[in-house]
Order: structure tokens, then sequence, then C-alpha cells
């Protein structure tokens, strides 16, 4: 009796330990992540270029991949694909007229993203002059970002500079918005002052498609978010060049959505519930003026992002060697230093970005986030300095070293935990000092 009890349990028993023995932790391999990198930077997503059908079948492929992990939706949305639309602003019919008299085509530049626009007199308007004396240069990039209805009065000592940036702004624009009530008028003229004001604007505005993919880990703290990103879109098809003219970006930034993906894939497989929510995106339009991330952005309470990996161009060894990569912005907030000490005792360094000249930090889809505060910065391997495939037709998977590229991600993996625990929370960039 005491042998067949002893069997019986032996009998319960195997199951309940072969089913504990098969439950594998969750691992970052380099097979998967050269199966993801060799199909988003393949000739059939023609490069993944922004309105064209590559990036679209780059969207579906990514889309895929984050179901295939079992990510969930944003809050309020039914499906991964985040859809919006950015505006083609084409110069249209304007006219200007001070104290009743039409200012010539000339002599008049305007910076707007209105379809129709009209200030019948200079109520609300705000007033501003350029003295002969004044950079003009300088004070430009100051005026043409504020908001609200400006007309600047300049002096005719800069007509030369004056001619230049009105031939930028007869191009076509693109602009996450419209907006019929703010715009910025400059005028070239000896006036300061004046006592009558009208201004109408007629533009060629055209709706344009885009979208970010989008997913999330829920945590226990809703409202604590840590965000991985990077963008998929690329370069695409240039016509009229000799050779190869499709820019695939299998390092720029084929290799951070791939990373965006492993990471997903990694902590959806740990079947725990992170104590803070983890969101992954993969962002359009990098390549064409951050439009994906601002509108994400638009869609998120900045207070409630914790931390942002942005993860760009990872594909290539570092300046530093193996087993390291670097940060943008590093004295902006804790963040760096947390990655470091989370990864003391590995093989793995992180490192301050050593090319600081080149402004990478402003660079990158976590710009946008780190003006609205939070701790966003990109993480990268390559030396961009001298790598001879960056924006050009020779970023190819053969170019990439795929055991780097996944030493990486799992470096990435090992430094985010801290935060995604909720035992790390790095300091927040101050938005007052970014330009």
């Amino acid at each position: 009796m005491k042998k067949s009890l002893i069997s019986m349990l032996g009998v319960l028993l195997i199951p309940l330990f072969t089913f504990t023995s098969c439950q594998q932790p969750p691992e970052i391999n380099l097979e998967d992540v050269t199966r993801v990198i060799t199909t988003l930077a393949s000739d059939e997503m023609e490069g993944r270029m922004i309105f064209t059908p590559g990036i679209e079948k780059a969207s579906q492929f990514i889309q895929e991949e984050f179901k295939a992990a079992g990510l969930e939706y944003l809050d309020g949305m039914n499906s991964y694909n985040q859809q919006f639309n950015i505006y083609s602003i084409a110069p249209g019919n304007v006219i200007i007229s001070i104290d009743g008299k039409v200012v010539d085509a000339q002599n008049f530049l305007t910076i707007s993203k209105a379809e129709s626009l009209e200030w019948p007199s200079l109520e609300g308007v705000n007033v501003l002059t350029v003295t002969a004396s004044d950079n003009f240069q300088t004070k430009y990039g100051e005026i043409s970002r504020m908001p609200g209805k400006n007309l600047v009065l300049v002096d005719p000592a800069h007509k030369e500079f004056f001619g230049r940036v009105k031939g930028f702004t007869l191009r076509a624009s693109r602009a996450t918005e419209v907006n019929n009530e703010d715009a910025t008028v400059m005028v070239l003229t000896s006036q300061t002052a004046m006592k009558n004001l009208s201004v109408k604007i007629d533009n060629n505005v055209t709706a344009q498609s885009l979208s970010n993919v989008t997913g999330k880990i829920s945590g226990n703290r809703a409202n604590e978010i840590v965000l991985f990103g990077a963008h998929y879109d690329h370069l695409g098809i240039r016509e009229g060049m000799e050779g190869d003219n499709l820019f695939n970006g299998a390092n720029d930034d084929a290799s951070g959505t791939t990373a965006v993906i492993a990471l997903a894939k990694y902590f959806a497989a740990m079947n725990k519930k992170p104590e803070r929510t983890i969101v992954f995106v993969a962002f359009t339009a990098e390549e064409s003026g951050g439009y994906g991330s601002k509108h994400f952005s638009e869609q998120m309470n900045p207070d409630e992002i914790v931390a942002m990996f942005n993860i760009e161009m990872i594909g290539k060894g570092a300046k530093e060697g193996p087993n390291t990569a670097w940060i943008t912005g590093f004295e902006k907030s804790s963040f760096g230093k947390l990655l470091q000490e989370a990864v003391e005792g590995t093989e793995f360094t992180f490192y301050p970005d050593p090319y600081p000249t080149q402004n990478l930090f402003y660079r990158s889809d976590n710009a946008t986030l780190a003006r609205l505060g939070v701790p966003a910065h990109s993480i990268s391997t390559t030396q961009i300095d001298i790598d001879e495939d960056y924006h050009k037709a020779s970023d190819e998977v053969s170019t990439l070293d795929m055991e780097h590229m996944t030493n990486t991600i799992k470096a990435i993996a090992k430094a985010a935990e801290g935060m995604i625990s909720g035992a790390q929370t790095p300091t927040r960039v101050d938005p007052s000092g970014l330009r």
C-alpha cells in the first residue's frame, strides 16, 4: 500500500516538475534579432520612406511583432496603429497693406500654418522691429518660433539675408496642425511704426496620413511609464542616382526598431506584471522633421513618463570598444548615471556622448519629450563622425555586427530593470535650458 501511494505521488509530481522546469527565462537572442532587422531593412520595404507602400509594409510587420509579443493597445486605441495627419502647407495668395499702401511681394515673407487667415487691423498684433544694427539672423531664429500674431518691421540694411530667408519660406512646409490665428509676417521697410494694418493669407493645404506603431505592458502603476522608442522610417529610394539608389537604413534606424521589438518580447515574456507601465513605440517621420514623436508626445502626459530610452543606430561597435554604448544629453538628468550603476559588474559599459559638437541630443525623437521635462535620452553605439554608411545606400545589414547589436539590446534590458521596478527614478530634464 505504501509503495502504491509513493508511485501515485510520483505520477502526480512528474507533470508538475516537467511544467516548472520548462519555464525558460525570457531571452534576447541573436537569431530573432537578425530575423527582424533583416526584414525591416530588406529591399521589399523600399527604404521605409514616409508616404510610400514600403513604410506601410514596415508598419504592418511591426504591428504583427507587437501582437506576437502580446502587447496591449494604448488607452483609447483599438489597434497598434497610431494614425494621424500632417499638413503640407504651400504658399498661396498673400496681400499685406500698411497704412493703406500694399506691400510689394518682394518685401514681405510669412511664417504661417494657416489655410486662411485675416488680420483686419493692428488689434492683437505684436509689432517688433529689427534695426540696422541688429543681428537679423539671430533675431530671425528667435522670432520665427514665437507664438501669436507677430508683425516684424525689418530695416532694409538686411535686404540680402531677408531675400535668402524669403526664398526658404516660399517652399511648401509641413505641420502637425492648421492654425488660422497665429502667424509671423516680416516686412522689409524703413518704417518703425504704423497706424493701420491689413493682412490676408490664403495657403494651399493638403492633409497627409502618417502612423506610429505603439503598444504597452500595463504595470501596477498606470501613471508611471517607462518608454522605449525608435524611428522606423528612413530615406526610401532616391531617383536619379547612379548605382544603388535604395536606402535600406539597416543601422538608421532598423537597428533601434529591432531593439524595441526585442525588448517588447523580452519584458512581455516575463509573465509578471511590472511595477511601472512599459510603453513601446516605433516612430514615423523622424527623418522628415520628427512628426511622429511630436504627435505621440501630444497624446501623452509628459509628467507620467518616468524615462525614455530612445534607441538610435546600435548596429556597429562604439568608439570605446565592444560592449559599450553612449548616451546623449548625459549631463541633463541622472538617467545615464543610473544606467551605469545598473550594469556595474557586467561586461557592458554606458558612457556620455563622445560627439558633443554634433548636438545629437536634439537630433532624434527624444528631443520632443525632453523639451517637456522628460528624462528622454538616445542610446547609440555608432561612430557617427567616421561612419561611411550613414545616410548612404550602403547602410545594409551586411555592414552590421549582429552579435554586438544583440548584446547592446541585452544591456539596455538589464539597465532598465531598476526603472521598471520603481527602484530607480531619473531626475527630470530642465526644459528651460533646451533650445
